[in-house]
């Protein structure tokens, strides 16, 4: 049976799309918002080795306290080891809990890029007493689909800004 067209937009903005194409969209998106997910439990889990594993072999993170655009990286991490190492930092403190906002996604074949906001909460106890910082991170991701798995090949970490405060239990 051949692939019937479906109508996607409004206005001038119609999209005739083969209902296999679109499924395999579906598909895609679905797969990176899971590897999207799966970074933030296995941060808040503490499991670096399973979190340094969503990232191609030679992929790099570059970290931001402001745009790309016009601030140079403040932390640069290439490979798996390296962002292993990385994430194991995360031991330092008490409880971390990530939580991700909306996502934009533009997929390319075996390619895409997107940005996600992250609002990340990171407790700790230093000499008795207890510290919330909150983050408020963008992530601009690059993705690429190897063995039919979507991984990270770069991310960008944005740190919009943060907040730190005394925290009572």
């Amino acid at each position: 049976m051949p692939a019937q067209n479906i109508t996607v937009g409004v206005g001038s903005n119609i999209t005739r799309l083969k209902t296999k194409d679109n499924m395999t969209n579906i598909a895609d998106r679905i797969s990176i918002m899971e590897l999207i997910n799966l970074y933030a439990h296995y941060a808040d889990r503490r499991q670096a080795g399973n979190q340094s594993q969503l990232f191609a072999k030679n992929a790099v993170v570059n970290v931001y306290q402001g745009e790309p655009d016009t601030h140079k990286p403040i932390q640069v991490l290439q490979g798996r080891q390296e962002l292993k190492n990385a994430f194991g930092g995360l031991k330092d403190y008490d409880l971390t809990t990530h939580i991700n906002g909306q996502t934009s996604l533009t997929i390319n074949g075996d390619k895409a890029t997107g940005e996600t906001y992250c609002v990340a909460h990171h407790l700790k106890t230093e000499n008795g007493q207890r510290t919330l910082t909150i983050m408020y991170i963008r992530y601009y991701d690059t993705f690429v689909k190897e063995d039919n798995n979507w991984l990270f090949s770069e991310r960008k970490l944005i740190i919009d800004w943060t907040d730190s405060r005394p925290s009572n239990p």
